[in-house]
């Protein structure tokens, strides 16, 4: 296949050449019968991201290996990290396998399971990871995400466990005794609503302590979802001193507010703005972007967390915790940090493919679009506009925070090793 007149990386229009699941050639006018107008398009690796809940196994109501997969692949996405808390937890060989062997049967992207932590995520004695790393799955990330390995030893026996095959602990950054019953940020506006605040201090101790505790033991860190601006200068503290500490950033934290938990347009208290870590303050959005701009915070990752409707529309209280996001990532960062000058096309390249298959260890994922590089590629027209319909899609959850805005941007088509995955917005 030719895919023409694309501009790799927002450059001048070129021609690819895809044979055999690897890029042939770029340049001007290629030759060929099979091919596919990319209509000035803007061309990205593949995505890949290093957050997912794909729920399955335990919580196929909300969403599948396949309905998650699909929804990366409407994304932009060719690799997706899945997330350890599904039921059972994947904490041993076996639940890792099962969920890696479902990712080569039925999904439209690439699969790798991160582990659990500890086991069950009780946070009381480390799981299977050798066994892990070792499996057909190759493990190599680590995760109790929901929940925080708040136990220092622990953590520090966890980081250096992962040294002997080069694994990264991803950490929940929650201190669970300051956050007992929280329930949005912790504000005036929390005040006001009479909700239970979570503190921003409750993040960045954790991750004061885990960049000591990695810096100790020589290990390498990643810290989940930032979402302060004190976790910033946290993070920007311990690279200064060239510590192995990566972080990530979601889309829905450099955009929201938390005060569209007391004003939005579908009202106050609605559930569908509940997430942890909360949506935090505009002086919080501001130095995560900065904070991305500038390498502080390596990735954006899209905690993509699927919720059936009955879990989400209900009280405030009761309500999951939880957004999802990968069919409106692309267009989340657009927004907030093209359009905003904070970085160009080769930078998102970087913060969604290339940095988080280097985190994940990932060979085949996040290569610069070039001659001899597998041919995961994302086409993205950055000139529309869409209004967010969440009935339109790919994963089995609409709890979308997005719902009636309009957003920039849209997903054209996916490649994953040459192979169409997604063609003109549909699944192929």
């Amino acid at each position: 296949m030719i895919i023409r007149n694309v501009r790799i990386l927002g450059a001048e229009p070129a021609d690819i050449r895809v044979e055999d699941g690897a890029i042939a050639e770029i340049g001007p006018g290629l030759a060929g019968d099979d091919t596919l107008d990319g209509a000035g398009a803007i061309a990205l690796p593949g995505l890949v991201d290093l957050h997912t809940h794909l729920r399955e196994p335990g919580r196929e109501d909300a969403e599948t290996v396949q309905t998650g997969t699909q929804s990366a692949a409407r994304g932009g996405y060719t690799a997706v990290h899945a997330m350890a808390n599904t039921s059972p937890v994947a904490d041993t060989a076996g639940v890792v396998e099962q969920v890696w062997r479902l990712g080569r049967e039925f999904a439209h992207c690439d699969v790798h399971p991160v582990g659990a932590v500890t086991v069950g995520l009780e946070g009381r004695q480390l799981a299977e990871l050798g066994a892990m790393a070792d499996s057909a799955a190759r493990v190599r990330v680590f995760s109790d995400d929901g929940r925080c390995v708040d136990d220092a030893v622990l953590m520090r026996r966890a980081l250096e466990y992962v040294k002997a095959f080069d694994g990264v602990i991803a950490q929940h950054a929650q201190e669970p005794r300051l956050t007992a019953g929280a329930q949005m940020n912790e504000g005036v506006i929390s005040g006001r609503l009479g909700l239970t605040g979570w503190p921003a201090v409750a993040e960045e101790a954790i991750i004061a302590r885990d960049c000591l505790l990695a810096a100790h033991v020589g290990s390498r860190l990643h810290v989940c979802h930032v979402s302060t601006a004190g976790s910033v200068e946290i993070l920007r503290w311990a690279k200064s001193k060239g510590w192995n500490v990566t972080a990530e950033v979601t889309p829905h934290h450099l955009l929201l507010t938390d005060d569209l938990v007391e004003e939005s347009p579908v009202g106050a208290y609605n559930p569908i703005y509940k997430v942890n870590p909360p949506l935090r303050t505009r002086a919080d959005v501001e130095a995560l972007r900065a904070a991305l701009a500038d390498g502080t915070i390596d990735i954006v990752a899209t905690d993509h967390a699927p919720h059936p409707v009955e879990d989400k529309e209900t009280e405030w209280s009761a309500a999951a915790m939880g957004m999802v996001g990968l069919e409106t990532a692309l267009s989340v960062v657009q927004e907030a940090m093209v359009e905003t000058g904070l970085l160009d096309w080769a930078g998102v390249a970087q913060r969604m493919s290339v940095v988080p298959a280097r985190i994940g260890r990932l060979a085949g994922q996040g290569q610069p679009l070039e001659v001899g590089a597998p041919a995961n590629i994302t086409l993205y027209d950055p000139s529309v506009r869409t209004k967010v319909d969440p009935s339109a899609f790919a994963s089995k959850s609409r709890n979308t925070p997005y719902e009636g805005m309009t957003l920039p941007g849209r997903v054209v088509a996916t490649f994953l090793r040459g192979r169409p995955t997604v063609l003109e917005g549909k699944l192929v």
